[in-house]
């Protein structure tokens, strides 16, 4: 369990350093890291709205990831793997895989840091766009040498699509805060993990 959290928490280091480097170089007298970067409590103007398309982009990346490892996707090469068969023993080391090490990650990094940025110089429809292509190609890369190309397509697609979502959420819906994106994320990923766990 002990692993699971330093595992983590090296993750968000290891992601949070661009960022942190260029808030020091460019924002630092601005504003304070965290507000500069979206982690600050959501500002929820309609709830039932927020609540509604909270609930649809779950769905949204649910429903398409989990077909795509179900028809295309040796399950085994996946990070959830590292939970199969391990039943509860594994729901406290998933929830900071989910929660601290993927969830908080990858927002801090692609919707904190590089859609905020990029929608700053070019608006947000193409800094969201670009932000949620570079997710799908990162995702793409990890599984480069272990599938065929139309599945690693497919991998780009289905994750810039959640990517793109994500980062939607955060600023049409949640003025802006990645603490939206960070509880999508981590539900979707836990909801990976315990179908690992429980051999679903």
């Amino acid at each position: 369990m002990m692993n699971s959290l330093i595992s983590a928490v090296l993750q968000v280091i290891l992601f949070s350093v661009i960022p942190f480097i260029w808030w020091l170089c460019t924002a630092r007298k601005k504003q304070p890291f965290l507000t500069w970067i979206g982690l600050q409590k959501p500002i929820i103007v309609h709830k039932g709205r927020y609540a509604m398309f909270f609930v649809l982009s779950i769905v949204v990346l649910v429903v398409p990831s989990f077909a795509l490892i179900f028809f295309y996707i040796d399950r085994s090469l996946l990070a959830a793997n590292q939970f199969a068969g391990l039943g509860v023993a594994a729901i406290i080391p998933a929830l900071f895989y989910a929660i601290i090490q993927t969830g908080l990650a990858e927002e801090l990094l692609f919707r904190g840091f590089l859609l905020k940025r990029l929608a700053k110089f070019f608006g947000f429809q193409v800094g969201n766009l670009v932000q949620s292509i570079v997710f799908g190609c990162v995702h793409g890369a990890m599984l480069w040498s272990l599938l065929s190309l139309h599945v690693i397509l497919l991998v780009v697609l289905t994750t810039a699509l959640a990517g793109y979502l994500m980062g939607w959420m955060n600023e049409r819906v949640a003025g802006g805060s990645i603490v939206t994106s960070w509880c999508i994320h981590s539900i979707v990923n836990f909801i990976a993990a315990c179908m690992y766990m429980f051999q679903f």
